[in-house]
Formats: structure tokens, C-alpha cells, sequence
């Protein structure tokens, strides 16, 4: 059973070029390993190559081409991956001389989110990167897509393409298959990411304030997320899908979140909305970032950005650099936030949890944290609430319902003049109707 597992499984040659542009080149070539394998393939080699710049033509060098196919003749590879993103002409040529499927790490991405896409929205946005990857690769990918699409029969033969124009070629048929497709697509996306919008409004106009976890894949956001609604979740069955793996999310889920919720005085809780979003990665493919930004538009409106990092990785400082650029390609780079160093556990630091200012020490895993964490949340986004004493004249029971439902209500009493409120609010609810 074992062997007919691992026989199914795709065998393949990873190929790497350091030209010292890299920081860290053998890290790059552990990660996209980790890449492979989470796309469900097993390598059996790693090549790499030591050049200052990339072959125009091969990517690598041309005497390295011919032993990148040995190679991969000796450990029975399926298919090649490469490091970095090809050219076009770099995969047609490098598939013509070694006489297999090429890969690249953009298309390695692409294929592992493919496999994790589960809701309608997600699949709908890794197809269109799919295909506006596929689009300016389409040369070459195969011979007989230069042949004429129609015969140089009479119009209506048995070999003629009647009103497509019996000049056109397979290769731009495709092309405008492929462009009609990716302009379907939008048109779903558009209209899923309008109703996200309007659940985005009605969240906004409830004034409770939001919060976006994010951060390198694989970090803990979501098991931050389900230990979070375990304590404070008024749903806490809407757990969301929490492994060890790349890319395990890539949906953006929302739960609301209420610190001291399971308390008697109802007058502590300061609830907040929680994002667990898609998880960054080194060279996080441009088209993948483009197609999921409807998606991500929920870091771009947050109130407060939670940075997860995998404290126990090694190059934890080098993924947090690639968050922080990729929350800048978002337009979020000004959103304050708090850095929770998750799996604080596995390294050498005692007395977890530490805190200090807007940092966290934690594990996740081990509900470690989890407490003080929440905390953090709410002190920050419920800085400019206020606390106020007004009275509401009866013809004005409007005011009240709306403080009901958008603010904290301390004490309330029905007197002669009107119902006397005491609540903790937002400045500018505050402004606009305790005077």
C-alpha cells in the first residue's frame, strides 16, 4: 500500500540559481522545498548554481541545462521547478531541451492554492491567476498551436471555421478563450466582492471596532483565531481550519470577539471584529496578490493590524520584512498594529507570556497568551472610547437605540426629563449627541 502511495505521488528536480541578490539563498532553496511538498510532490534532488546574472535564454547556464537533465534522468523526476519566476521564452526553451514539464515558483503557488481553495470566492480568484499567468506564456507552449485554425477550402467546407475567419491561429483562438474567461471571472468577483462590501458597511456602521490578523504563512494566525473564539467567541463553533501546513487559509473569515464576555458585569466587554486572512510568502506571486485584494480589503479597513510571527523560525526577521512589504503593496502600511511573536514556546524564553508595549511573547498552541493578547486588542482600539453622562428626552428614543446597539451601556435610568445613560462610546458619538 505504502509504494503504491508513494508512486502516485509526482517526483520532482528543484533547481536553484544564486546570484547573490538573494539574503539568504540556501533558505530560499528550503522554502521552496516546503513549496513542493505542500503542493503534494516529493523531491529527489536539488540542484543549484552559483552565477551573477540569469541566462536570457535558459535562466541558468547552458552547461548547467545539460546537467540539470542528467540529473533528473538519475532521480527519475516528473517535472523541474525552478526558483524564481521564468520568462516565457525560459520555459519553452528549458522544456524543449529537457524533455519535461517545467515549473517555476510562481506556478508552484498557483497549483498549491488551487488545491486549498474551498469557497466559491477563492476558487473563482486562483483561476484568474491562473489564466493571467497562462496568457503571455501561451507561445510556444505547444507546437501546434501556430497551425492555421481553418482549411483553404471554399467558406462553408467541410474545413472552414465560417465566421471565426479561416486565417485565425490555435494559438490566438486560445488566447481569446483565455481572455474572454478571465473577463467572466471579474465580472463573479466583482459582484462577490460587492456583497463583501456591503457585510463590510454593516460592520462599520455597528462601530465595533475591527481587527486583521496577519503575517508569514504558517505563523498561527488561525489557531490565534480559534482560541480567541473558544474564550470570547459568540460563536464559538465557527472555528476555522487550523493545520500545519503552507497556505493551509485562503479565506478571509470574520468572527466577532467580546473580552469578558463569560463575566457577569456585561459593562467590561469591549468587543471587536477579528480577520483571519491569507497568509505572505517571499515572492508572494503579483497576480495571486491582485486577484485576492477584494479578500484583503479587510486589512486595508482594519482598526488595528495583529502581525503574527513565527518566533521559533530562524529567519523570523526576514518574513516579518516580507509582511511588512506586502502590507505596503496593500496600502496598509500606516494601520497600527500589535507584533504577537507566536511560538515563543519553542525557543529559549521563559515566563511566558511577556508583554511589552505593543509586542506579545506567546504560544497559541498552548492557549498561552491568548488572554493577555485580547487585552492588547481591545486597550488599543478602544483608545478613543470615551465615557459619558447625557440624558435622552423621550420623543428621542432613536438616541437611545443607537446607543444600545453602538456603545456600552454603564447604567440607564427612566427619570422625569427623559432616560438618564451613562456609556463608554466612540469620541465622535460622544461629540455628536452627549451635549
Amino acid at each position: 500500500m505504502r509504494d503504491e502511495t508513494i508512486s502516485d505521488v509526482t517526483k520532482v528536480l528543484l533547481v536553484g540559481l544564486d546570484t547573490g541578490e538573494e539574503p539568504d539563498f540556501e533558505h530560499a532553496m528550503e522554502e521552496l522545498k516546503s513549496l513542493a511538498e505542500a503542493a503534494g510532490k516529493l523531491v529527489t534532488g536539488i540542484i543549484t548554481q552559483r552565477m551573477e546574472n540569469v541566462n536570457n535564454a535558459f535562466y541558468i547556464g547552458t552547461g548547467k541545462v545539460e546537467e540539470v537533465r542528467e540529473y533528473a534522468l538519475q532521480c527519475e523526476a516528473q517535472e523541474v521547478i525552478f526558483d524564481n519566476t521564468l520568462t516565457p521564452s525560459q520555459m519553452r526553451n528549458l522544456g524543449r531541451e529537457l524533455k519535461l514539464p517545467v515549473l517555476d515558483r510562481t506556478n508552484l503557488i498557483l497549483d498549491i492554492f488551487a488545491l486549498r481553495a474551498r469557497t466559491r470566492e477563492a476558487k473563482l480568484q486562483v483561476e484568474t491567476a491562473r489564466l493571467q499567468y497562462i496568457l503571455p506564456r501561451l507561445v510556444g507552449m505547444r507546437e501546434n498551436l501556430s497551425r492555421v485554425g481553418g482549411s483553404s477550402g471554399a467558406a462553408g467546407g467541410r474545413g472552414s471555421v465560417s465566421n471565426r475567419g479561416a486565417g485565425e491561429t490555435k494559438l490566438e483562438l486560445d488566447r481569446r478563450k483565455i481572455e474572454h474567461r478571465i473577463s467572466e471571472l471579474k465580472k463573479e468577483l466583482e459582484e462577490v466582492a460587492g456583497r463583501r462590501e456591503n457585510m463590510r458597511k454593516k460592520r462599520s456602521q455597528s462601530r465595533i471596532p475591527k481587527v486583521a490578523l496577519v503575517g508569514y504563512t504558517n505563523a498561527g494566525k488561525s489557531t490565534i483565531m480559534n482560541h480567541m473564539l473558544a474564550r470570547y467567541g459568540e460563536n464559538k463553533e465557527k472555528t476555522v481550519l487550523e493545520k500545519d501546513m503552507l497556505f493551509a487559509t485562503l479565506d478571509t473569515n470574520v468572527r466577532c470577539i467580546c473580552p469578558g464576555g463569560d463575566s457577569e458585569n456585561t459593562a467590561d466587554n469591549r468587543p471587536f471584529f477579528l480577520a483571519d486572512t491569507v497568509g505572505f510568502i517571499d515572492k508572494l506571486p503579483h497576480g495571486l496578490v491582485k486577484a485576492f485584494r477584494s479578500t484583503l480589503e479587510e486589512v486595508r479597513c482594519a482598526d488595528l493590524i495583529v502581525h503574527v510571527v513565527d518566533f521559533s523560525d530562524e529567519h523570523y526577521k526576514q518574513q516579518m520584512e516580507v509582511t511588512e512589504e506586502t502590507l505596503k503593496s496593500l496600502e496598509a502600511g500606516d494601520i497600527p498594529r500589535i507584533v504577537a511573536y507566536n511560538k515563543a514556546d519553542k525557543s529559549p524564553m521563559p515566563n511566558l507570556p511577556r508583554k511589552k508595549d505593543r509586542q506579545i511573547y506567546m504560544a497559541a498552541s498552548l492557549d498561552c497568551g491568548i488572554e493577555e493578547l485580547a487585552g492588547m486588542i481591545a486597550e488599543c482600539v478602544y483608545a478613543d472610547r470615551v465615557e459619558r453622562e447625557f440624558t435622552v428626552p423621550y420623543d428621542r428614543g432613536n438616541v437611545v437605540s443607537y446607543f444600545m446597539e453602538n456603545a456600552t451601556v454603564l447604567a440607564q435610568e427612566y427619570r422625569e426629563e427623559g432616560v438618564w445613560m451613562r456609556v463608554r462610546c466612540h469620541k465622535g458619538d460622544a461629540d455628536k449627541y452627549c451635549v
